[in-house]
């Protein structure tokens, strides 16, 4: 056999192995982290409506909320560790020892952190005055609403798969 027909031999084997090579297995999405849209109601005296897309990452000791438009422009970012939280909203930024003053702040109403992870984990936590529906979580929406203290309050999250 030829030094040509060789190397044609040796680059057709090459080929073949290749074409049995399996890409390299995908990173595993971190399992705390969500996004997608979420809209809020509060029913006050100045009835309040508060849409948004979402970023969610971290536990409810350690994390980050990111708020954009549907066009992708920054509302508010809020981080918070043991602590201390920071609120960055308009080209200002806040900072308090207390996360649900801040969610407070931003959002108009006390937002329960701890049972919002556990409910976009899937497990129907269940918290003081509010009430979860999990029956659409599988297809990635969940509700809750709280009746007391006032005022009432509506979440509605709608995770991007």
């Amino acid at each position: 056999m030829s030094p040509w027909w060789a190397r044609i031999g040796l680059v057709l084997c090459l080929l073949w192995l290749a074409g049995c090579a399996q890409p390299p297995p995908r990173e595993a999405a971190n399992p705390n982290t969500w996004s997608g849209r979420l809209a809020l109601q509060v029913q006050d005296d100045a009835a309040q409506s508060f849409h948004a897309n979402f970023q969610l990452s971290g536990t409810p000791e350690q994390g980050a909320l990111l708020l954009t438009t549907p066009l992708g422009t920054s509302v508010a970012r809020l981080r918070w560790a043991a602590g201390m939280a920071r609120l960055e909203q308009g080209g200002q930024e806040r900072t308090s020892t207390s996360l649900d003053a801040l969610l407070h702040e931003l959002t108009g109403s006390s937002l329960p952190i701890a049972a919002l992870f556990d409910w976009l984990q899937g497990q129907a936590t269940p918290t003081a005055g509010w009430q979860v529906d999990m029956s659409a979580a599988a297809q990635g929406r969940i509700t809750a609403q709280r009746w007391q203290p006032l005022p009432q309050t509506t979440l509605r999250i709608v995770l991007t798969p």
